[in-house]
């Protein structure tokens, strides 16, 4: 059964990411007092009781914006309420009922989809009495809480429960969840958009336009995943405090939420410092990687392709097992190339070779490259097992970790990369002291 997907809706600074926040039960929605931090839709699964639920978040609804960012900030929220099963309408229990409030639930009304007016900011029974007045919104019964002091939540999902089914909780699906991961600017949202086909994320010019991580499902060729798309990431030292500082940690989440990262870079110009950190994070985090050189409809010629592959192997050669690929999100180019790649990474780094294969592998190795060991002592290999998958793991017995030499680990990760591929995953080596038997 589809899970249902409730969009949180209202003003700019009611407090739409606090409730989001305190629903989901973590910090995944960044929370400032700046008016407008939402711009795009954020989603997450909420998980209440035995029952589930897809919540979204939204930016601050204004009826008349005042920039071309904003215009599109109404056409997110716009195009969340005409995906939601069912709305939130959040309004301030402190600021009153506003004119914004009164436009924002005409507008409601005029939808055929549950809504439940819920008040925020509400913790005391003064403050409650002087929240009459949303009534004459002339929606629903008013919900009062305080997303903040976590009161009135319980109420707030019983409400949600008497408007709309809320589907049984199920495990978690054993899918791709791909994040999109770059620098500012290298067109992360348009190439979302072109992996959608729709106007999901917000494309703009402006660099940093998508601060929060976006859970998106999707089917690619009836095949389930979920796109993880996050804000642009600048230097360390060119980051702002503050907004900017957690949408870099909300960056850092979603590589960790994810199982395949794409590492977009703009190709029309060399590969950066962030680029290699970004990439670094990746192998950090144990998380499947695919290299997408984007912009390329600037750079079609075959000899600079090979160029950025060159620099690609320089600059980036602690991850010599990434695939590359070159796109034009502008163009719609090579995007299903790029999909169909995270897939197949996704399935190579779910791998889980047989222990007699292992052995096989193990063996040859050995007989081709002996172990010299160390400080004149002599390294003994007893064996090879695999631990996990994604990242695969695999634990090698030996009779004195410290005698294995980097260059032999990076031999024997090769010789296992010769045979059972594992394109575009890290692998895990773990050399352990035999224990006496």
């Amino acid at each position: 059964m589809t899970e249902s997907l409730i969009a949180i809706v209202g003003r700019p600074n009611v407090g739409k990411s606090s409730l989001f926040n305190r629903l989901v039960g973590e910090r995944r929605a960044i929370v400032s007092d700046i008016p407008g931090t939402t711009r795009d839709r954020i989603s997450a699964t909420v998980s209440w009781q035995d029952k589930s639920f897809i919540l979204v978040d939204t930016g601050g609804l204004e009826l008349s914006p005042t920039s071309d960012l904003w215009e599109k900030v109404r056409g997110q929220v716009e195009i969340a309420i005409n995906d939601a099963d069912a709305i939130v309408f959040l309004v301030d229990g402190l600021s009153g009922v506003t004119p914004g409030d009164i436009e924002i639930s005409q507008m409601l009304r005029k939808i055929s989809k549950p809504v439940l007016l819920v008040v925020n900011k509400i913790d005391n029974a003064r403050r409650e009495q002087e929240a009459v007045e949303f009534h004459e919104l002339g929606l629903n019964d008013p919900v009062y809480i305080s997303a903040y002091h976590n009161l009135g939540i319980n109420q707030l999902i019983d409400e949600l429960s008497s408007i709309i089914s809320l589907d049984a909780l199920e495990e978690d699906q054993d899918i791709l969840r791909l994040a999109i991961i770059g620098r500012t600017n290298v067109g992360k949202s348009r190439l979302i958009n072109a992996i959608l086909g729709n106007e999901r994320s917000i494309v703009s010019d402006i660099p940093g336009t998508t601060r929060d991580a976006l859970d998106i499902p999707m089917l690619f060729d009836e095949t389930p995943m979920v796109l993880i798309d996050t804000a642009g990431v600048r230097r360390r030292g060119r980051i702002d405090r503050g907004l900017e500082k957690y949408s870099v940690l909300r960056t850092v989440k979603a590589v960790q939420r994810s199982n395949v990262c794409l590492l977009v870079i703009d190709g029309s110009e060399p590969i950066t410092a962030q680029d290699t950190h970004l990439a670094g994070q990746i192998l950090d985090s144990g998380k499947g990687v695919v290299i997408v050189f984007n912009k390329c409809d600037l750079i079609k010629q075959e000899m600079y392709q090979r160029e950025l592959l060159n620099n690609a192997r320089i600059r980036l050669k602690f991850i010599p097992y990434a695939p590359v690929c070159f796109t034009s999100a502008l163009m719609e180019e090579g995007i299903r190339g790029v999909v169909q790649r995270a897939l197949m990474v996704y399935k190579e780094g779910s791998k889980m070779v047989s222990q007699d294969d292992l052995r096989k592998t193990l063996m040859s190795a050995l007989a081709a490259h002996p172990p010299s060991g160390r400080k004149g002592r002599s390294l003994r290999i007893y064996g090879i097992s695999q631990k996990e998958a994604r990242p695969p793991t695999f634990v090698i017995p030996v009779n004195n970790p410290t005698l294995v030499h980097f260059s032999y680990e990076r031999f024997l990760e090769n010789r296992l990369r010769s045979i059972f591929k594992f394109e575009g995953n890290p692998l895990n080596l773990l050399f352990q002291r035999r224990t006496s038997r």
